[in-house]
């Protein structure tokens, strides 16, 4: 049994590669072999969003706070809010991220496959964010 003490591991900010806005990432538990499943909480202050990306075997977000938008490619923008519990499919692209208005949180669940669990691609234009 590995109890990990809740503020024992740093935080990070977001990579301004991956990332538009601030955002916090907190560390929760890495892939360990033979597993592949990694989480961490990621705070996302109002208008913070992912760049489109990619995970290989997919990712669960499950929103811990607040009010956030998500959106696959060729979809429409959605809401989400505490409680939702978001799915996607492995390779499908998409974003995630805070409103315009509100912070959010989730806790990202996502596998690797050979070492890589996620491909960035480009941001998230504010013309398109700001469709909703």
């Amino acid at each position: 049994m590995q109890i990990t003490r809740s503020g024992s591991q740093p935080s990070t900010k977001g990579n301004a590669d991956w990332f538009t806005g601030i955002v916090r990432i907190d560390p929760l538990f890495a892939a360990e072999a033979p597993s592949r499943v990694a989480g961490a909480h990621v705070t996302f202050e109002p208008g913070a969003r992912t760049n489109w990306h990619t995970h290989p075997l997919g990712q669960t977000l499950i929103v811990t706070f607040g009010r956030g938008w998500v959106q696959r490619e060729g979809g429409a923008i959605e809401e989400i809010h505490a409680g939702d519990v978001v799915r996607f499919a492995p390779d499908e692209r998409h974003w995630h991220g805070a409103s315009a208005d509100s912070a959010m949180s989730h806790i990202a669940v996502q596998e690797s496959v050979d070492g890589s669990a996620v491909t960035w691609l480009e941001p998230v234009n504010d013309a398109d964010y700001r469709r909703r």
